[in-house]
């Protein structure tokens, strides 16, 4: 095994790690009481934040890939996306279950009448089928299929940006700055991919 490999293979369990920690933080403040006078909304807000964050950072690894060179980057891909997943199925539960008692009528009622849940549902749904089809069985299994399906992950990031954007009130400067990094990421992502096209 090359020293790449034992890098890339010690460093995951690191990096698990630490895509758990702001579920850790959180958990310790809702122990403490420590969220705020509106818990159920701390709770939902934050796990949507690291839901976008970690989307963020899974759109930022090719365009890392090409600027560096470094392809091992591709090998964490999978698994900040997969974390992506994970806090928006976290935020998705704490809205039916805490939120919503799981009144499955006035859940219905809530994502039609509400642009901002309506979108948030829409993004959650994408999400759900590019989880379900991140593994090694299935990437081998759908072929090209696979690429063509996983390109809807730019409209669950976007989506989910809007998501945030409609629901803030007032201060936009959070939302605002994910979706210039967002629209940074797909000019570079463009930029590059053609760059290479045009070399190759």
């Amino acid at each position: 095994m090359s020293s790449l490999q034992q890098r890339i293979r010690w460093s995951k369990p690191v990096i698990f790690l630490l895509c758990l920690l702001p579920l850790c933080l959180l958990t310790v403040r809702a122990i403490n009481n420590d969220l705020g006078a509106n818990p159920v909304e701390a709770l939902t807000h934050d796990t949507g934040d690291w839901a976008l964050r970690f989307l963020l950072l899974s759109l930022a690894v090719t365009p890392l890939r090409l600027l560096t060179g470094r392809a091992w980057l591709i090998r964490y891909r999978r698994m900040l996306g997969l974390f992506a997943f994970f806090y928006a199925l976290l935020h998705f539960t704490i809205y039916l279950w805490i939120d919503q008692s799981f009144l499955w009528s006035e859940i219905a009622a809530d994502i039609l009448k509400r642009p901002y849940i309506t979108i948030g549902f829409a993004a959650f749904l994408i999400l759900l089928p590019l989880a379900a089809t991140s593994t090694k069985g299935m990437v081998r299994r759908l072929g090209k299929r696979w690429a063509s399906l996983h390109r809807l992950v730019y409209a669950a990031a976007l989506l989910g940006i809007l998501h945030f954007i409609w629901l803030t009130r007032a201060d936009y400067r959070e939302p605002g700055l994910y979706l210039a990094i967002f629209l940074l990421l797909m000019l570079l992502r463009t930029t590059l991919l053609k760059r290479r096209l045009e070399r190759a």
